[in-house]
């Protein structure tokens, strides 16, 4: 079975992808250009979000295990406007949190909006989630600058699984008919979804060549596991993959808000 990414890689790839941020950044004629997957934000604001989304995680992980909330930042400094400035600024964001996370480890227990999940409320779990809030948001910006880039391999295939423990995890009862929902990248490796009066929880399968008498999902998924994150965390639609199933079941897992 495949691992996933040691702490180690995930400080490495927070790095690699919050320097391809900036680049994009950097390369941007227009700060106030509106980014087409957040169109509420201009990229300025997408930067905003990024650099005290950082700070903030960085002093959570920091007030230790006991922490009952996310920290606030209050004295935080704001993102300048000057392009030179912001992009040091973003650097000083990213490495505030890499410090935190180093200095932490990745056993020790960190508060986790994401109480009743499969990913555990440590600081090696915060790491694995901030690396994919960076890297699509990496993307995010380099759409914005008309430079998108796929998103690196190992990134993606450890992003398919986090995004399925951590944000499609609950033990909240499924509202509609009990069904499953499975994952395939095409770079060999699935996951099954399964929804119902228990919740929703996720496992790895084999792939589809040798699943055997595995029952058919209620909807199955494939393509590139880049293409599977990008689609999970709403940037690309379903007619970028190739869907069998029932399409409605992803419209209601997308509506659906399980009660804490």
């Amino acid at each position: 079975m495949e691992k996933t990414l040691e702490f180690s890689d995930l400080l490495r790839l927070i790095d690699e992808r919050s320097t391809a941020f900036r680049a994009a950044v950097a390369a941007a004629p227009d700060l106030d250009a509106q980014v087409p997957t957040c169109p509420e934000w201009t990229l300025f604001d997408l930067v905003q979000h990024l650099g005290e989304g950082r700070r903030a995680w960085a002093a959570t992980v920091a007030a230790g295990p006991d922490a009952v909330a996310k920290a606030e930042c209050e004295d935080a400094p704001p993102a300048p406007g000057e392009r030179q400035a912001m992009l040091d600024w973003l650097a000083a964001s990213t490495q505030e949190l890499l410090d935190a996370l180093r200095e932490a480890g990745p056993d020790r227990g960190c508060w986790t909006w994401w109480g009743a999940s499969q990913s555990p409320r440590t600081c090696g779990a915060v790491a694995r989630h901030q690396l994919q809030q960076i890297a699509v948001h990496t993307y995010d910006a380099q759409l914005t600058v008309g430079a998108p880039q796929p998103l690196p391999d190992e990134v993606a295939l450890d992003g398919i699984e986090e995004f399925l423990f951590t944000c499609n995890a609950t033990p909240s009862p499924w509202p509609h008919k009990p069904t499953t929902i499975d994952y395939h990248a095409t770079e060999g490796r699935s996951w099954r979804l399964t929804v119902d009066g228990d919740g929703a929880r996720s496992t790895r399968i084999p792939a589809p060549t040798a699943r055997g008498a595995l029952e058919a999902a209620g909807l199955s998924v494939s393509g590139k596991a880049g293409e599977l994150v990008l689609a999970l965390y709403d940037r690309i639609g379903l007619e970028s993959l190739e869907v069998s199933g029932d399409r409605e079941i992803f419209d209601q897992l997308i509506a659906w808000e399980p009660e804490e």
